[in-house]
């Protein structure tokens, strides 16, 4: 297997962690009647998880002027991931987990394009194609599907 390979399928892993997180996040939020404090706990055990494997494998950090030195969009994963998770304990229970996640790869999928197109966040260019746009409509109209049919 190729590294290509490998990496799609830990992308597709990732993914279906994001199903699993979602789902559980909204079960969370039925059962506690709150939206906050799922999302509060959640981020929780990304901190403590970081902090594990922080203390498991000791990267030598990096120097205070590289970290000083990054652009500001570096900084924007954090409250971001919070964002998500927050979003997939609300929407979740009203959408089911196969609508959030089709809209969020929806969503994903038109702004990854843009961000390639643009070769914004550092991204390498790669332009927006008929194929590509093509692909959008279809994963778009399989959102329509599975909350439609």
């Amino acid at each position: 297997m190729g590294p290509t390979v490998v990496n799609v399928l830990l992308a597709i892993g990732a993914g279906i962690c994001l199903t699993l997180q979602a789902s559980a996040n909204g079960s969370f939020r039925r059962n506690l009647n709150d939206p906050w404090y799922p999302a509060f706990f959640s981020v929780c055990g990304t901190i403590v998880t970081a902090v594990t494997l922080m203390l498991l494998f000791r990267p030598t950090p990096p120097p205070a002027e590289v970290i000083r030195s990054t652009p500001w969009w570096n900084w924007i994963g954090g409250p971001l991931g919070a964002l998500i998770v927050l979003a997939g304990a609300v929407l979740t229970p009203r959408l089911g987990a196969g609508v959030f996640l089709s809209a969020m790869v929806g969503g994903m999928l038109l702004s990854s394009m843009l961000l390639d197109h643009h070769g914004w966040m550092g991204l390498d260019v790669r332009a927006i194609t008929p194929g590509r746009v093509v692909g959008a409509v279809l994963v778009v109209s399989g959102v329509a599907c599975i909350k439609l049919l």
